[in-house]
């Protein structure tokens, strides 16, 4: 048996403790939603925007493996509220770019804050290393799972 394959049931375990994890973030984005007015979605959206800059609604698709139509929703939804708009795209002219405005902006650095002080908490006992080696695992598995 190669390593790998010895490897596969630890893997296994990175999914059942990745999916918890995910959904009790998704809940813990909702309760305080009401704070800001974001859907788990449009928090989606503006972070992404908040670390890329513009971006156009199917690269944030491909960037969060989402459908292009669930994004644009999310992008409707944050426009309808004033925190993002379209602009000319140079480089396609039937591809806007969606980029944050300054609400945007000073919403989605709200929600950031928030969460950091929830994740200093959760993350009091670890390194920087263990950190470093969490995000090697779960890229790697990502980006292999993606080339299936």
């Amino acid at each position: 048996m190669t390593e790998a394959e010895d490897l596969a049931p630890r893997l296994t375990e990175v999914f059942d403790v990745v999916g918890p994890l995910y959904r009790l973030a998704l809940r813990r984005v909702e309760r305080d939603a009401p704070i800001e007015g974001l859907s788990v979605g449009m928090r989606a959206v503006l972070h992404l925007l908040r670390q890329h800059g513009p971006m156009t609604v199917p690269d944030m698709g491909r960037a969060q493996a989402l459908s292009r139509q669930f994004v644009q929703r999310m992008v409707n939804d944050a426009a309808a509220e004033h925190l993002v708009e379209t602009v000319p795209n140079p480089a396609h002219k039937r591809s806007s770019l969606i980029r944050l405005t300054e609400r945007g902006t000073t919403v989605i650095d709200a929600v950031i804050a928030r969460e950091h002080a929830a994740l200093r908490r959760a993350g009091a006992d670890l390194t920087d290393a263990e950190v470093t080696a969490c995000l090697r695992v779960l890229n790697r598995m990502l980006h292999n799972l993606d080339d299936e």
